[in-house]
């Protein structure tokens, strides 16, 4: 079997680096670089991405062994159809590690085709780093490494206008491109650059809110020999990746000109406020999650799949998002229910297999974030509880019991939440433990004991549960 090289692949095609990324990862390979692999296809775009690796003091051996070649596999359901495909980016050229080339890594802000910057360093990643105390050696933060290369862009082109770059952070956090350039230009003063310098990243580096979401499983473990041999060529690179992809910028529609993924049908969206999206997200995706996995974990189900094609949990999951989670929002009600019909469909995935033990993960802070706005959202509107998000708050309480059925649940939360409701269910019936957590202003921000009738509901599903473990 071949070596993935450009030379054996025939892939000899030569681009200008046009996009410079701060990661090497799975989700960029299999999301950012594939959109810009497509956009290299069918537009004008002809640009290339060079890697940055921001972890780690070894070198990237094997992207550079295959010239920055890999396969990539989209693997689900679209539109009710399973989609198995396999495609060859191209995109990327290769990677750089600052920790072993700094001077290498400076060269690449002095590349005149440079227009993008890229960046998924998790959501840890964005930060200030007092230690980083010169552009002359790596820093250790990304941002301040950011800082650093768009250091030495203005200094080579000497503070030209026309060589400011645009920033999509991809990390998911709130607002990721005004904390990314908050701490960028704090680097700019901690390390006493010229005034001209921090003007030039303040008036001609483009930072910009970013939300993306996509499922990347990574490499395909249990199919990558036969995924080999399709190809005919060895690629311990390939990786793994669902139909579904979202990516909303906030910008002006004209960004689009430049970079023109949202003219080919990708769901890449330029618009004024990314809130909607956020919430939408959280709320339906996120919320859906959350709200499904303390219940489905109690009936004995473990992997998301086949926890969505039990019918009893796919009944509630739909009733809580159709007629909970939907209705206590306020977008198009349209677009809402094609997002729920998506996210639907790749919860039943079936090349994914994710563990609900690993979204059960700080399940008390995810709930708050997740489910109890639209719990809340909806009595408020409809002056009714929304039942099934109701029997979730309940299933999640008892999950926290820590067994049930005589069976260890999978708690991982802060040590103090965990001994909170270990003490508090071997100390009180059933009624009692839920007015008692639901009164813990320092878990929901507040004392869910006022909102009327929710305890009394709370308990009555739990103690259902409760009867049902026997």
């Amino acid at each position: 079997m071949e070596i993935l090289t450009r030379k054996d692949s025939q892939q000899t095609i030569t681009r200008p680096i046009k996009v410079l990324q701060f990661g090497t990862g799975n989700f960029l390979r299999g999301f950012a670089d594939w959109i810009i692999d497509v956009m290299n296809e069918k537009t004008s775009f002809n640009g290339d991405v060079q890697m940055i690796q921001v972890h780690g003091k070894n070198p990237p051996t094997q992207i550079e062994a295959q010239e920055g070649l890999y396969h990539l596999l989209t693997r689900g359901f679209k539109d009710g159809k399973t989609v198995d495909e396999v495609r060859l980016i191209t995109s990327v050229r290769g990677a750089t590690n600052p920790y072993l080339d700094y001077q290498a890594f400076l060269e690449l802000g002095k590349i005149p085709e440079v227009e993008w910057i890229i960046s998924n360093t998790t959501e840890a990643g964005i930060y200030f780093q007092d230690k980083d105390t010169s552009p002359d050696n790596t820093p250790e933060s990304f941002p301040g490494k950011l800082a650093a290369l768009l250091y030495a862009r203005y200094q080579h082109f000497e503070g030209a206008d026309d060589k400011g770059v645009h920033v999509l952070p991809c990390e998911l956090i709130e607002n990721n491109g005004d904390k990314l350039k908050e701490i960028t230009l704090r680097y700019t003063r901690h390390w006493n650059l010229e005034n001209d310098f921090t003007q030039w990243v303040d008036q001609h580096v483009h930072f910009y809110n970013t939300l993306v979401d996509r499922i990347v499983p990574g490499f395909p473990q249990g199919d990558a020999v036969a995924i080999s041999r399709k190809t005919g060529y060895e690629d311990p690179l390939m990786v793994m990746a669902e139909p579904f992809h979202f990516w909303a910028i906030e910008a002006p529609e004209s960004l689009g000109e430049k970079f023109p993924a949202d003219k080919l049908g990708l769901d890449v969206r330029f618009v004024k406020d990314l809130q909607p999206y956020r919430t939408r997200k959280v709320r339906i995706l996120n919320g859906g999650h959350t709200s499904m996995v303390p219940l489905a974990y109690l009936r004995g189900l473990r992997v998301v799949k086949e926890a969505v094609e039990d019918p009893y949990i796919h009944q509630f999951l739909k009733e809580a998002i159709t007629n909970e989670i939907i209705p206590s929002m306020d977008m198009p009600e349209e677009e809402l229910n094609k997002f729920a019909n998506d996210v639907v469909e790749r919860f039943k995935n079936p090349f994914i297999e994710h563990q609900l033990s690993a979204i059960a993960l700080n399940s008390i802070s995810k709930f708050k974030v997740r489910v109890l706005p639209s719990l809340l959202d909806y009595i408020k509107k409809k002056e009714t509880l929304p039942p099934r998000l109701v029997q979730s708050f309940a299933a999640l309480l008892v999950f926290y019991k820590g067994t049930y059925r005589g069976e260890a649940m999978p708690l991982k939360d802060d040590p103090v939440i965990i001994n909170y409701f270990d003490k508090l269910w071997k100390a009180k019936d059933p009624g009692d433990a839920v007015l008692d957590a639901l009164g813990k202003i320092t878990f929901w921000d507040q004392d869910l004991t006022v909102v009327p009738g929710l305890s009394k509901a709370v308990s009555e599903e739990a103690i259902k549960l409760l009867k049902e473990e026997g």
